[in-house]
């Protein structure tokens, strides 16, 4: 919106001597770091109203994880206010709002996964936390009916993306391609030719049914993966803030370009047109989560529940789809598939051997803790462990 009114009468801002210092709202890199402060400010400052609300509606979680050591290790965290999610995503949504050019259709359609990522989980998180209290009706969604919706809407944010570029640009040019580009480690996405960056004649542009495919289990896979690691006090807040930092600054790589200098180029990354406003979206991300940890941190306040951790999940694989980034995301949020992948393992040796167990519980941050670490150090270790991974894969951009 403030992007907008600058934008609407930029000729006047830049007449005028009292009004020309609001001609930065049209860099996006002072809209991203203005969308952090905002967003953490919109949280704490909300935080405290909404976490007595949450207490008032009695909307706490007495969560079973199958082992009464766990149960044990995890009981002072009984009847703690969940739905804490409702802070972060208001916080994004108002600052994308404010901020980020809602002109961009990449906005818009992470506008679209926030909304509704978040409205599955609020339904879910609602009916499991108020079942006590109802004598009839649903105690949560059934595991096929969240994944369910959350596979229907990947599949259609996945169809407009796939589709847009084809209306943007003249069908068939470099952006086009870049837009569908399989982007991995050792493929190229551009060469120099005679001193010019130029298209990388070994480009792998995927088929759009492919494309939506990868899409749908990017997104669906990322949103399950925060939530399985939004166990413990400020773990997947605070992974959450490094992760989506470094996509912030892989939006602006993806989408940076003035007069003739594209810096996806020199990066030898895709270039994805207008992609960089969606470094707004990850900055109020950034902001929000930071916020959301004032609260969050141990001991905790608020838990984010599904609310907060299906829309953030479901954002990260948003953003990283667009800018052709999926592997990066995987290598930055290792912590998150690193949990994800424990939990599939721990299932399927269950089955299979019928009983046996790889890991102590799972998910795996719940391994350590029973192997005697302390719910502090096994957050902060998995921050660290994250910060490292973020620095490796930005360190790594460029090769290929």
């Amino acid at each position: 919106m403030l992007y907008y009114l600058t934008d609407l009468f930029r000729d006047t801002i830049h007449a005028s001597e009292w009004l020309g210092a609001l001609g930065v709202f049209q860099w996006v890199e002072f809209r991203a770091v203005l969308a952090i402060i905002l967003s953490f400010t919109i949280v704490v400052v909300s935080g405290k109203r909404t976490i007595g609300w949450l207490v008032m509606k009695k909307v706490g979680d007495n969560p079973d994880f199958g082992r009464a050591d766990v149960n044990e290790l995890m009981k002072a965290k009984s009847n703690t206010p969940t739905m804490g999610g409702i802070m972060i995503a208001g916080a994004i949504f108002l600052t994308t709002l404010l901020l980020a050019d809602l002109s961009s259709f990449y906005v818009r359609m992470a506008m679209v996964c926030l909304v509704g990522f978040f409205l599955i989980g609020l339904v879910d998180d609602w009916l499991k936390l108020t079942a006590a209290r109802r004598s009839t009706g649903r105690q949560g969604l059934h595991s096929w009916e969240k994944m369910l919706f959350q596979i229907a809407l990947s599949v259609l944010l996945g169809f407009f993306v796939v589709n847009h570029p084809e209306r943007m640009f003249v069908t068939g040019s470099e952006f086009t391609d870049m837009a569908r580009a399989l982007n991995i480690p050792g493929l190229k996405t551009w060469v120099k030719d005679a001193g010019e960056f130029v298209q990388s004649p070994g480009l792998i542009v995927l088929p759009p049914a492919l494309f939506v495919l990868i899409a749908v289990l990017v997104m669906v896979f990322s949103s399950n993966a925060v939530n399985l690691t939004d166990g413990m006090d400020g773990l997947a807040s605070g992974i959450m803030v490094i992760v989506a930092f470094a996509m912030l600054v892989l939006c602006l790589i993806a989408g940076y370009a003035h007069e003739d200098f594209v810096l996806a180029k020199y990066l030898l990354v895709p270039h994805i047109p207008l992609s960089d406003e969606l470094a707004v979206v990850a900055a109020s991300m950034v902001g929000a989560c930071l916020g959301f940890l004032w609260f969050n941190c141990n001991p905790a306040q608020v838990f984010m529940g599904d609310t907060g951790s299906l829309p953030l999940g479901g954002l990260l694989g948003f953003i990283a789809v667009v800018i052709r980034q999926e592997f990066l995301l995987f290598v930055i949020g290792g912590v998150f598939v690193m949990e994800a992948v424990s939990v599939m393992l721990q299932v399927a040796y269950f089955k299979i051997t019928k009983g046996r167990r790889i890991f102590k519980c799972a998910p795996i941050h719940h391994h350590f803790h029973l192997e005697g670490w302390t719910e502090q150090q096994v957050v902060i270790r998995f921050w660290l462990i994250t910060v490292l991974l973020a620095a490796i894969a930005l360190a790594t951009v460029k090769i290929r």
